[in-house]
This record gives structure tokens, C-alpha cells and sequence, in this order.
């Protein structure tokens, strides 16, 4: 049992140093999209460090891009409740016990009765954070599994989380309308969550003021241009202060954003996602947390349409590519959605739905969102540039013309958003047979920028013949 109370979860800056090169190789692999060597760098590292929280759920992303799995496709049952080898083994030697548990998620990531196995152990080894991960895994792979869902709630309830508990139970609410302790759960869950809130901001008064010079300093320094080499070098000092302490939120947020300066998304990511939760619940962090990670899984997928592009060649390759892209879009459609459902009057968050149903092909779940994306002057144009072409795309001729014509109304100068509406406008008049009108727009751009796309070509071709 001393065995079992000397385990603790643990923070990165704790990381023994003889696993941090293990830890760098498995951030590494993941982002050139090598499953399979981060996995066994990973299961390495939670071998020795079975409290590292933030391996095991890199690890369960690296498990999930490897084996193509969806929600709804695992096997609910194996090892449910702690039954099975694993469940006796649990008793004797827990933290083996957990490192049998990954071997199986290996091979099924959102197996529902694994992850329920693993929560217990995590449970009765005081993994909290660990235990939480596992029912969230369980729930997101299962979402119609509204009792994996109850059991992550009353967890959350018990911790006095309730804000994670209230989203949980709308997320039951939604599976079953009917089910009415997962009403009552939501309503309460959201009063407590409430006042909790309050309480935190009475109470972090004194704390800001003791800060506060340290937090201006760091935001002076934020607003400094700097070369990549100082940005590395400004990285390193504020990762000593964090080490020091990593409940720093100024020096998080610092962090966060001279990664992101880095365009180090997967790592600006992590350190926006923990200034969200140190904030308790910062809707301004979220939403950076959120952005950033769509542009971590954007370039990932360039990275492997570049490797794809440079081996047009490799079957497999080229085949993994497509997967990837569709994964991506089903779960950039997901996410979307419940960005909406927190933040409905959000005219960027629709703007960022519509864009989601149009790569999707649902072009007409995608018109009314962006239309009450219109409503945000500062993405006006863009959107009407993505309803014309939603409507292209429907046969609707006539209105996608209209929603380009008022972007190009609305834009003086002719930069590059201009330039792509008009050459948008004029492929659709092609399309219409409309000669003279795409060929005006045409020479719009071709006036000013002869090298676009192929507008010299389009514009020189019609004085031939």
C-alpha cells in the first residue's frame, strides 16, 4: 500500500528529467502524425509516472488518430465495472493494473467499460483528474451512454465541480429530454456553479493586487516584437517561473501567447487550455484555447497533405490522408456545434458552424448560421463570401451572385479579400454564361494584381479570336 499513496499526479514541470526527452519525443512524433512511436514513448512514461495526467491524454489522441476510432464504434463491454483480470489485478498491484489498462486502450481508446475500469483504479489511487479523464473518454466515445454520463456528474458533484457537472447534465438532457434527474441535476449544478463563481471573484481580489505588478510586467513585455531567437530564449525564462509555480496564471497566459508567437499551436494550446481552468472559467481563454487548437489540427493536417503531396505515390499514405481529412471534419463539426450551444449569440462562433456544415457538404444546415453571422460588421464580407459560395454550391445561382455582389459593395480597396470575391463572383458568372459581367470582374483584379490565380490568362484570352 506505501507503494500506492507515494503516487500522485503530476504537473510537466514535475516530470523526473530522465523521462522529459521521452516526453519531447512523444510531443514530437504526435505532431509529424508517428502514432505509433509516441504510443510507446508514452505508455514508457506513464509506466514510471502513472500520475502525469497530460501523457495519458496525449496518449489517448495518439491512440485514437492511430486506430481510426469514432464515437459509437467501440466495445462497450469489456472489463465493464472493474470485472476481469485487470479488476483482480487492480486489488493486488494497481499501478501495473493501470499500465495493463493502456495496452488494451491501444487497440480500442473509447472502450466504455476499460475507461470505467481505469476510473476506479484511478479513484482508489487518489488519480482525481485521472479519474475524471477516463469517464470523459468513456462518455465522449459513448455518447449515448447516459449512465457513463450520470456517473462522470455525481463524480464531478462530489468534487464540487459543479459548472462540469452542469455541462454534463445538459449533455443527458440532450440524448433524453425525458430523463429528469438530469434536469433537476443541470438546474442545481448551474445555481452552485453560479455561486460558486462569485465567491471566487469576491475572494481573488487580494491576490490580484499582489500580482499585479508581476502580471503589467509580463503584459509589457507581450506587447514587444520579437525575433524567434528571443521568443525561444523569453520561452525558457517564463517555462523557470512556471516550474516555480504553475498555478501562475499571468505567467501561463505568457506562455501561451509567446508559443503561439512561436506558432507552436500544440504547446500554446496545452498552456491556453490550463490558463482557461486556472481562470475558472475565463470565456475569453476558452475561446483562445479553442482557436488554437483548430490551427494545431489544421497544420497538422498540412503537414501530412505536404508528406502526401511529396510521396504521391504511397497508396497508404495517400489513403491515411483522406481519413485524417474526414475525421477532421467530423469532429471540427462537433466541436462547432457546442461552441454555439455555449456561446448561441455568438456571430463568430456561427460564422465558424456554417464554415464547419459547408466543409461537411450540409451546405443547407449551414445558410442559417451564416446568416446571423452577417450580423458581426468585423466578418461581414467574409461571410457573404461563404454564403455565395454555399448557395453555388446549392444550384442558386441568382442569390450566390447577390451575397458576392454585396461583399464586393461593401470592400473600397482592393486587397485580398476583394480579390478573391471578385474572382469568386467571376467564376460564377462563367458558370451562368454571363460573359461580359465575369469578365469585368476579372479585369478588376487583373488591373491591379496581373499575377493572380489565372486572371491574365481569362482576361488576355477574350481579346483573341
Amino acid at each position: 500500500m506505501s507503494d500506492v499513496k507515494e503516487v500522485r499526479e503530476i504537473t510537466e514541470a514535475e516530470l523526473p528529467a530522465a523521462l522529459k526527452d521521452h516526453w519531447k519525443n512523444a510531443k514530437a512524433s504526435v505532431e509529424r502524425n508517428n502514432q505509433g512511436y509516441a504510443i510507446k514513448f508514452l505508455q514508457a512514461i506513464l509506466k514510471e509516472e502513472p500520475g502525469f495526467l497530460n501523457a495519458r491524454k496525449l496518449l489517448r489522441q495518439a491512440e485514437i488518430m492511430e486506430t481510426g476510432a469514432s464515437p459509437g464504434s467501440s466495445k462497450k463491454g469489456l472489463f465493464g465495472g472493474g470485472s476481469g483480470g485487470i479488476g483482480r489485478q487492480a486489488k493486488k498491484d494497481p499501478t501495473g493494473a493501470l499500465v495493463a489498462i493502456e495496452k488494451e486502450l491501444e487497440k480500442d481508446p473509447f472502450n466504455s467499460g476499460i475507461n470505467e475500469t481505469l476510473h476506479e483504479i484511478a479513484l482508489r489511487m487518489s488519480l482525481l483528474d485521472t479519474a475524471a479523464f477516463a469517464l470523459e473518454t468513456a462518455r465522449k466515445g459513448n455518447p449515448e451512454n447516459t449512465k457513463v454520463a450520470h456517473k462522470l456528474a455525481n463524480f464531478y458533484v462530489a468534487r464540487d465541480m459543479h459548472a462540469e457537472a452542469s455541462v454534463v447534465y445538459r449533455d443527458i438532457v440532450k440524448q433524453d429530454a425525458g430523463d429528469g434527474d438530469a434536469v433537476k441535476g443541470e438546474k442545481d449544478c448551474s445555481a452552485k456553479a453560479s455561486m460558486q463563481q462569485n465567491r471566487m471573484s469576491e475572494n481573488s481580489s487580494f491576490q490580484d493586487m499582489v500580482k499585479g505588478d508581476e502580471a503589467a510586467e509580463l503584459e509589457k513585455a507581450s506587447r514587444t516584437a520579437l525575433t524567434k531567437e528571443q521568443l525561444e530564449e523569453r520561452a525558457g525564462e517564463l517555462g523557470a517561473k512556471y516550474e516555480a509555480d504553475p498555478n501562475n496564471l499571468a505567467v501561463v497566459k505568457q506562455l501561451a501567447l509567446t508559443y503561439e508567437q512561436l506558432e507552436d499551436w500544440t504547446t500554446s494550446h496545452q498552456f491556453y487550455s490550463w490558463a482557461h481552468e486556472l481562470s475558472a472559467g475565463d470565456v475569453a481563454l476558452r475561446n483562445k484555447a479553442n482557436e488554437i487548437k483548430d490551427l494545431a489540427a489544421d497544420q497538422y493536417i498540412k503537414d501530412i497533405e505536404a508528406s502526401a503531396a511529396a510521396d504521391p505515390d504511397n497508396a497508404e499514405l495517400q489513403a491515411q490522408l483522406k481519413e485524417i481529412q474526414q475525421d477532421r471534419v467530423a469532429e471540427r463539426l462537433q466541436e462547432c456545434k457546442q461552441r454555439v450551444e455555449q456561446n448561441p449569440t455568438d456571430p463568430k462562433m456561427r460564422y465558424d458552424l456554417g464554415q464547419a456544415f459547408y466543409d461537411s457538404g450540409d451546405y443547407s444546415e449551414a445558410i442559417p448560421h451564416l446568416q446571423q453571422a452577417t450580423r458581426n460588421p468585423h466578418i461581414r464580407t467574409k461571410v457573404l463570401l461563404l454564403l455565395g459560395r454555399t448557395f453555388d454550391a446549392k444550384g442558386m445561382t441568382d442569390l450566390s451572385i447577390k451575397q458576392l455582389k454585396d461583399a464586393n459593395a461593401e470592400l473600397t480597396q482592393m486587397d485580398n479579400t476583394k480579390k478573391e470575391i471578385l474572382y469568386e463572383l467571376g467564376v460564377i458568372y462563367t458558370k451562368a454564361e454571363k460573359k461580359d459581367e465575369a469578365l469585368e470582374c476579372f479585369k478588376q483584379i487583373y488591373e491591379i494584381d496581373y499575377g493572380y490565380r489565372d486572371v491574365a490568362a481569362r482576361v488576355e484570352g477574350s481579346y483573341e479570336g
